[in-house]
């Protein structure tokens, strides 16, 4: 083996270069820094404080910082070098390295010196921000008065379950749409476009159950005036107020519809008392709130509703430029066999066509094909337009804002972007972890572990699939976890089936169902699968097995009571206490608490009952019975001796 490289370095078994060794580097190193540790320790505190780094200027604009970034990527952007950055944050006490994360206190600490403004965002946003303002030209959101042409109103329609929004939107479109909704119940987010006395109006339809709760709120972010349906024979319910805080936070105009008054028992004088409590005074009444009496079911009313609507719409003056690149809001997302992703999407500004790049949440693609909510396929769609979008890489999250392109490596590139900081910001779905299904879980409970619960979850739209994801967290207890090995939108898998075999999870299906080789492969490895149509239905089974696989709580019931009236000592029996029972039953070998003064000193079992001489097995109030505890001697008269049992008592 050749030696030849190592000629310079000391012999073998001989001490490292630099450390007394002839030919080494010496001690000069050691010398010039204890010097300067030297000169650090005679200069004046206030000197240590005072750090002036170099001249160079510090950026005027605001600048966007990462957290977490290095003194290395920290000093290029204030102008200044990675050792400024040390050597500062060395005299204020912090030692780092060029290549040490720092915390937002030292970043804020050496902008504050220099006195620049910076934006501390999580990691990937910054890249996302200036692949934004490079290619979605987000500083052109101006729309120039010349532009601007009026657009149809959106108009969502919001309230309790089952208080008849969808029904009266099918009056108003005469299309049976609630005889297809599951259980009754609006699933998901609905947008028709219809015409009223010759003009379109935009019509959103939310669902009233209160798993819903964002569903409602992306209804209000994007419309213009909100329909606050009401049952007259129902009043004001728990979702009314909640769309009404989400109308009110949305800052669009409310037109109350007061429906079922064809029913014997309304009462739509009580709704609108409700109503005046909740700041919404009618107009009969003196207030601002326009009330329309409906009914859904017969049409009354239903043209005074739309012409209410129209008058509302004409005050907002609504308007929107068709020209430039269209930008949209994502109200629904599902994956469809056949056709791929497809979003629902309704456009806010610009016209959005066939052939434009498109890019949602970290979604992207060129529009294949346009469908109305007729089901017709159409060129392009103007502001106010609901249609479903389908050329996307994947279904956009719901609530995600669409924007158009130049070019698809450009869509490409934003959305890549945004999947990497959503995979790096927690965003991704969690990692499988260790668990028990359905079935197992309770074993773990019995062993005193936390038991987790994993599951997999498949439902038709993301919408849904928000909901349910939330109300199950809700579910979640001490003893109980919920782990959500798998989310996504689209049928049952094989894959995902795969998933759940490894997992131990339990897969749950709302509105998809599993194919025959998913059924297959689920039977072979005994995954359970779990199918609904109907969310509560759904949530109520969950907390409902859940709740059963909690450990039952043990309640201590008192089922009698004795005074001690006097103590006998038996030979090699011990004290005996002479009692009577004042209240319930005392039996022998029940578990009891032995009380003086109130204070519980002993907790035991009886082990023997006697009436006069005979031993009995239970003595009912008001009898005097003679009772040996287990191991207790110090009796006193006066004591009180309770017995009582453990009942088990459903957790809830």
């Amino acid at each position: 083996m050749a030696t030849g490289g190592f000629s310079s370095r000391a012999p073998a078994g001989g001490p490292p270069p630099g450390r007394g060794v002839p030919g080494g580097r010496g001690r000069a190193p050691q010398r010039k820094v204890r010097r300067r540790r030297r000169n650090l320790d005679e200069l004046e505190p206030t000197q240590l404080t005072t750090y002036t780094p170099s001249n160079a200027p510090v950026p005027e604009h605001e600048v966007i910082v990462e957290r977490g970034c290095t003194p290395r990527e920290l000093g290029p952007k204030l102008n200044r070098s990675a050792g400024d950055v040390i050597r500062f944050l060395f005299l204020q006490g912090e030692v780092v390295t060029a290549t040490q994360s720092l915390s937002d206190e030292m970043i804020e600490l050496f902008a504050a010196e220099l006195g620049a403004n910076v934006r501390l965002v999580d990691p990937g946003e910054e890249e996302e921000a200036e692949l934004q303002a490079r290619y979605l030209d987000l500083a052109d959101d101006t729309e120039e008065e010349g532009d601007l042409r009026p657009r149809p109103p959106v108009v969502t329609v919001m309230g309790h379950v089952d208080h008849g929004k969808t029904l009266l939107l099918d009056r108003i479109r005469s299309a049976n749409v609630a005889a297809g909704e599951a259980g009754g119940i609006t699933q998901h987010i609905g947008a028709y476009q219809v015409e009223t006395g010759g003009l379109p109006v935009t019509f959103i339809d939310t669902p009233g159950h209160e798993a819903f709760t964002a569903m409602r709120a992306r209804g209000a972010e994007v419309t213009d005036v909100v329909v606050l349906v009401v049952a007259a024979d129902d009043g004001v319910m728990p979702q009314t107020l909640e769309a009404i805080s989400h109308a009110k936070a949305a800052g669009v105009p409310i037109v109350v519809a007061i429906n079922k008054c064809d029913r014997p028992d309304a009462d739509p004088d009580r709704v609108m008392q409700q109503l005046a409590e909740r700041s919404l005074v009618p107009e009969a009444w003196g207030g601002d709130t326009i009330v329309c009496r409906v009914s859904a079911l017969t049409g009354e009313g239903v043209p005074e509703l739309l012409e209410q609507i129209a008058l509302v719409a004409e005050v907002e003056e609504l308007v929107a430029s068709p020209e430039g690149r269209a930008r949209g809001f994502v109200l629904e997302a599902n994956l469809e066999i056949g056709r791929g992703p497809v979003a629902t999407v309704v456009v806010q500004r610009g016209t959005l066509r066939v052939g434009d790049t498109v890019v949602a949440g970290a979604a992207w693609g060129k529009v294949k094909s346009l469908v109305d909510d007729r089901g017709e396929q159409v060129k392009e769609a103007p502001p106010s337009m609901p249609v479903q979008v389908l050329g996307f890489s994947e279904p956009p999250m719901a609530g995600d804002e669409l924007r158009v392109t130049a070019d698809l490596a450009k869509a490409r590139t934003i959305g890549e972007a945004r999947e990497r900081r959503f995979r790096v910001a927690g965003h991704a779905p969690s990692p499988s972890i260790p668990g028990a299904r359905l079935e197992d879980i309770f074993e773990q409970i019995q062993r005193g572990e936390t038991a987790t619960l994993n599951l997999v979850l498949k439902t038709d739209v993301q919408g849904s699939l928000e909901a349910i994801t939330d109300s199950l967290r809700k579910l979640e207890r001490e003893a109980v976890k919920l782990s959500f090995v798998h989310r996504g939108v689209g049928g049952i898998t094989e894959n995902d089936v795969q998933l759940a075999a490894a997992s131990n999870a339990t897969i749950i299906g709302f509105n998809v169902r599993p194919d025959r080789r998913a059924r297959e492969l689920a039977a072979e490895r005994a995954v359970e699968v779990r199918a609904y149509e109907i969310i509560y239905k759904l949530i109520e089974d969950i907390e409902s097995a859940m709740t059963g696989l909690l450990a039952p709580e043990l309640e201590e019931v008192v089922t009698g009571e004795a005074e001690v009236r006097a103590v006998f000592r038996v030979p090699r029996v011990g004290a005996v206490a002479g009692c009577q029972v004042r209240d319930g039953v005392v039996t022998r070998g029940s578990r009891v608490r032995f009380l003086r003064d109130g204070v519980v000193l002993w907790k035991g079992t009886i082990t023997s009952l006697k009436r006069f001489k005979d031993d009995v097995r239970e003595v009912q109030a008001g009898f005097e019975c003679g009772i040996g505890l287990s191991d207790f001697q110090d009796l006193k008269e006066g004591d009180v001796i309770e017995t009582f049992e453990e009942r088990e008592v459903a957790r809830s």
